[in-house]
């Protein structure tokens, strides 16, 4: 797995490498609006995971999952550090151990 010293770049290379699309995270799947989909837990998986940890303070801490789908949907999640997790079902905090 390559590493990266920035999340921007990190997400530059992805995209233009594989991952084209963002995801946002609902708290029961993933969301692509560009395609107006929806992906449950189920239907997905994390290929990646890379963690960024901001030089000035811990706000800066950010998680970047690269996510393929049963579909063959690839793209990119990005989560600050446990910001989310109160919000997610039970299913979508297991997949984004």
């Amino acid at each position: 797995m390559k590493n990266y010293d920035t999340l921007s770049e990190a997400i530059n290379d992805l995209q233009a490498n594989d991952y084209p699309y963002d995801f946002n995270l609902k708290p029961e799947c993933l969301e692509c609006p560009s395609l107006k989909i929806e992906i449950r837990p189920e239907d997905f998986k994390v290929d990646k995971t890379y963690r960024f940890e901001g030089m000035s303070s811990t706000d800066d801490n950010s998680i970047l999952y690269a996510i393929s789908s049963k579909n063959g949907v690839k793209g990119l999640l990005v989560d600050a550090y446990g910001v989310y997790a109160e919000n997610l079902t039970e299913a979508m905090r297991k997949k984004l151990r």
